[in-house]
């Protein structure tokens, strides 16, 4: 089995440094998310360390969870009111609770973190089997730029110093819309693996993944301050609704 089948992957890997400084600020999908939860109960898939959904309990939104990874839930854990928020452990594409929920949300491109696209299809599926009538899905993404995958491989250089060396590998499967990722880190402790994988889409392909679960789209904004969307913008807020 591929280390990218494995939900609790991405959080064992990332869990450490994950709330780092170059994270986007919640405040801006708190303010949108609370007034799309209309007072009802909210499901974060992916809730990680909480980034997003203990601002949104602290506006007193009742905020349930789904994280793949035991290290995530643990730094959830340990801030302040992150004991007061439920959290199941699982796949996100199994959407492992009962419900029902008036709003479900998946942020920071994490739907892409579901490489094989039939796990998005059920992502799509069971988010529609735990949303009240009238409930909607709100997915924050990226909008593929053709031009980031040009050629089939591409070899970054990330950082040197007199002690160690980083290099980060993309593999590109333009057909699939699919990527590998390598950082290499090479120091005096020897080499060191960050491997990561997605499967992007399109806007129009996830309105196709929600239109086979059921859901339609009945909002899109350029971000989360409700920007227009338009040709130019690079990533998208979509609202699909049951």
């Amino acid at each position: 089995m591929s280390v990218f089948d494995d939900p609790g992957h991405f959080g064992r890997m990332w869990a450490d440094g994950y709330d780092n400084p170059g994270n986007p600020d919640p405040a801006p999908a708190v303010d949108f998310l609370a007034g799309r939860a209309d007072g009802g109960r909210v499901l974060e898939l992916a809730i990680g360390t909480g980034r997003v959904a203990l601002p949104l309990a602290a506006r007193g939104v009742p905020v349930d969870g789904v994280e793949a990874s035991p290290e995530m839930v643990a730094k959830l854990r340990a801030k302040p009111g992150g004991d007061g928020i439920p959290v199941t452990v699982g796949d996100l594409a199994d959407v492992p609770v009962t419900g029902p929920y008036q709003l479900v949300y998946l942020v920071f491109n994490t739907l892409f973190n579901l490489v094989r696209a039939e796990r998005q299809q059920d992502c799509f599926r069971n988010v529609a089997r735990v949303l009240a009538p009238g409930g909607e899905f709100v997915v924050e993404a990226f909008v593929p730029d053709p031009a980031n995958f040009d050629r089939d491989e591409q070899v970054q250089m990330r950082a040197v110093t007199e002690d160690s060396a980083t290099i980060r590998l993309h593999q590109y499967d333009r057909a699939a819309q699919t990527f590998i990722r390598q950082t290499i880190t090479f120091d005096r402790d020897g080499v060191h693996l960050e491997p990561f994988a997605m499967h992007y889409r399109w806007p129009e392909q996830i309105d196709e993944l929600a239109e086979q679960a059921g859901l339609r789209l009945v909002a899109r904004y350029a971000d989360w301050h409700r920007q227009p969307f338009d040709d130019g913008s690079r990533s998208h807020v979509s609202v699909y609704r049951r």
